[in-house]
């Protein structure tokens, strides 16, 4: 199945953005369950067309995402009609609701989605579980199923920023800093809430004032991410996390989605050393988190490439 862009699409940038900015609302018969982490945190999980009879597939978001991104509910609808029962993680804070504790959710942070899935295994022993991630939530889960031997079924990473080195640098470059701008007026947004609630100057040295002055994932991750989540500076963050040294160690059958043209992460070369259990599906067009296919009216293909890849495992 593969992808070919919408005529009226055929640009990396209009790939991103028209999936993002004009998606059509789809409001989905969610169940939601608040599920307390063994930290008293707490992460929202929303459900759609849960049944024990039913394969599962539970799915992570990207950078702020949630249930209202486009991508999520196309996907979940999608998997739903084809005889799934879906299950959206949020990480924490993501949700509409601010988590209790000072610390968030960064790139590769597998903890709590390794608690979620293992409740999950616990309530329906013998289901066949599957797992999808989005951009961060797909180098999320790459890292997890490197580090950890799970029965999982299957699983799908879409557009994962591999090296998180490299895409640091590459969203800081050209056009690219369109993206960039966006998520780190999001992220500020996101630590200013939670300024309310703890003291990230006593914490990390952060003031709330220079929040604002922050520009760059660089800034953002040295100042926040890193010394919230216990690393030493940005760089230890990025070399810690990035699922491009945990590829070689994945056992489940894993299939890996980017777009060469992919204007957020970094697809410059073929990981080196893939493990035999990870097919790749590089399209030389798609955007990031896009593959919007078909005609004028453009097709989102992503959606049923993952249902198709799914019913045959």
């Amino acid at each position: 199945m593969d992808f070919k862009p919408s005529r009226l699409l055929a640009n990396r940038h209009l790939q991103t953005l028209y999936p993002a900015l004009f998606h059509r609302n789809i409001k989905l018969p969610f169940e939601i369950e608040t599920f307390t982490l063994s930290d008293g945190d707490f992460v929202d999980c929303y459900w759609l067309g849960r049944d024990a009879s039913k394969p599962i597939v539970i799915v992570f978001h990207g950078l702020g995402g949630s249930y209202r991104s486009g991508y999520i509910g196309r996907t979940m609808q999608t998997l739903s009609h084809n005889g799934f029962s879906t299950v959206l993680m949020h990480f924490r804070g993501c949700s509409g609701r601010i988590n209790i504790h000072p610390r968030a959710y960064h790139s590769g942070d597998t903890g709590d989605a390794l608690e979620w899935i293992e409740e999950v295994f616990r309530r329906y022993k013998g289901a066949r579980v599957h797992l999808i991630g989005f951009s961060l939530g797909a180098n999320m889960l790459l890292k997890l199923l490197g580090t950890h031997k799970l029965p999982i079924a299957s699983a799908i990473a879409i557009s994962p920023p591999l090296d998180l080195v490299l895409c640091a640098d590459r969203i800081n470059s050209g056009f690219s800093r369109f993206y960039q701008s966006i998520m780190i007026q999001n992220l500020n947004r996101f630590v200013l809430q939670k300024f309310q609630h703890h003291d990230y100057e006593k914490l990390i040295g952060l003031k709330k004032h220079e929040v604002t002055q922050i520009k760059t994932f660089w800034e953002f991750d040295e100042r926040y991410t890193a010394p919230i989540h216990g690393f030493d500076n940005a760089k230890h963050y990025y070399e810690d996390s990035s699922a491009l040294y945990y590829l070689p160690s994945i056992t489940t059958p894993t299939l890996l989605i980017m777009a060469q043209d992919d204007p957020v992460t970094c697809i410059d070369f073929v990981p080196p050393n893939l493990s035999s259990s990870i097919k790749v599906e590089f399209p030389t067009q798609g955007g990031h988190v896009g593959f919007v296919g078909g005609g004028a009216l453009g097709v989102y293909w992503l959606s049923k490439r993952i249902a198709e890849y799914l019913l045959n495992k």
